[in-house]
């Protein structure tokens, strides 16, 4: 990962196109040069653990009447000092010919929460822009400092505990569970707090759960609440996740209910 302070692409030849042809509608350009297409993770948000790093794949297509050259750089950029950058000059973006106009140039972003490579604080959790440099063979080129957006999400876990088991039918059962995220900056989980949580129960036999109340976490993330039991089942806690953190369900505890 690095800074640059000057893009090679747009010096040069590059520059004097760019003084002859009027720029077009976007951030910066010269000609006919258009990106069609930007996607990031599949279209899927980028969730990042407390330690492991996550490399997404990032694909940009771009036309131009003289063919595709080559995609400069491809940047992610978030709340700052959050980004992560590839850059085509060190090999680090392929570019294949879709038609003799049309290229798609791909490469792979990295998020490391141990290296602070893409995510550095906490507040890299959220919406980021995607910024990139596509340059024809005539010269024309274009850049976009949002191409497009996509979010980045600290990674959430979430468990369950139904106790006591085996239970007499109508008696009180104790769910208890605990919601936690990635912490970027400590490269640990910590608790969620004050996030509503459902709880839900799926009778044996059956492959649908239904909700049965919902509640909210405590200042360290954790969950308790008490039901009276009914029959034989899984209790799970359901997450919807924010625009922050992904959803999360529990895994099922089963109870035995005599």
């Amino acid at each position: 990962m690095r800074i640059r302070a000057t893009v090679a692409a747009v010096s040069g030849a590059l520059a004097l196109s760019a003084l002859a042809v009027p720029a077009q509608a976007a951030d910066g350009g010269s000609g006919d040069i258009t990106i069609d297409k930007v996607v990031v993770n599949g279209g899927k948000p980028v969730v990042v653990g407390a330690t492991k790093a996550v490399s997404v794949k990032v694909s940009v297509t771009a036309t131009d009447n003289s063919g595709i050259a080559e995609t400069t750089y491809i940047s992610g950029f978030g709340p700052k000092p959050n980004y992560a950058q590839i850059w085509y000059e060190d090999g680090e973006i392929t570019c294949v010919e879709v038609t003799d106009k049309t290229s798609t140039c791909t490469g792979y972003l990295t998020f490391d929460p141990l290296t602070g490579e893409g995510v550095v604080y906490n507040s890299a959790a959220g919406t980021w822009d995607l910024s990139t440099l596509v340059s024809a063979n005539d010269l024309n080129y274009i850049r976009r400092d949002a191409a497009t957006t996509f979010k980045v999400q600290r990674a959430s876990r979430l468990t369950v505990n139904a106790s006591p088991e085996p239970v007499k039918k109508g008696k009180t059962i104790t769910v208890t569970g605990k919601l936690s995220r990635a912490n970027w900056e400590t490269n640990k989980y910590a608790g969620y707090a004050s996030q509503s949580v459902k709880l839900q129960f799926r009778k044996k036999g059956s492959s649908t759960y239904t909700t049965v109340k919902t509640i909210k976490t405590s200042s360290t993330g954790t969950l308790s609440t008490t039901v009276k039991a009914s029959a034989d089942g899984y209790y799970r806690y359901s997450f919807a996740g924010t625009a922050t953190t992904p959803a999360v369900n529990a895994a099922g505890d089963f109870i035995d209910v005599k």
